[in-house]
């Protein structure tokens, strides 16, 4: 029997809703793409940084190319949690996703986005907020912006996230 539409949707939702960490969000966006397209990489890192940005304009992440490391803004994370809790997950959903698009070779920006919207709507169906965000961020969290293709700021140190991307461990450590 093939698994229904709704059955995805709730299973991924469900394992979103449960997330207790960046890393375990992670899992579940790694789990969304291998079940919309099949793709999938290893070794990543996730860094923490301050990169910038004021109360009226931010980015929430980025990828450097050809690097395996996606970096996180600390700020907006915490404003986020702070200010608008029940979007902090989607939120770093969202981020996530669209910077792991990047890591898996997508650059453009454009497509990056219209994959991320793809992705979110098959995995959560059009209303969740994970699919909304993807769909208009700029109406969710108006001071988001997507940087394009940009280098990690000169002079930034970042703390790297411990365990993250677990599950690919187990190929490259026995």
């Amino acid at each position: 029997m093939v698994p229904s539409e709704n059955m995805v949707q709730n299973k991924l939702d469900g394992k979103l809703e449960r997330s207790k960490d960046l890393v375990e969000i992670f899992e579940v966006v790694k789990e969304a793409v291998r079940a919309s397209n099949g793709s999938s990489r290893g070794g990543l890192m996730l860094g923490l940084a301050d990169l910038g940005g004021s109360e009226g304009h931010w980015i929430g992440g980025l990828y450097p190319v050809a690097s395996n490391v996606i970096v996180l803004n600390r700020r907006p994370l915490g404003m986020v949690r702070v200010r608008k809790p029940e979007l902090y997950k989607p939120y770093v959903f969202h981020i996530l996703l669209h910077e792991y698009i990047h890591s898996l070779g997508t650059i453009d920006e454009t497509e990056t986005r219209r994959i991320a919207y793809q992705i979110s709507k098959e995995n959560f169906g059009e209303g969740h907020l994970c699919t909304v965000i993807a769909k208009d961020i700029s109406g969710v969290l108006p001071y988001v912006t997507y940087p394009g293709q940009m280098p990690m700021p000169e002079g930034s140190s970042f703390e790297l996230v411990k365990g993250f991307d677990r599950s690919s461990t187990d190929h490259y450590i026995q």
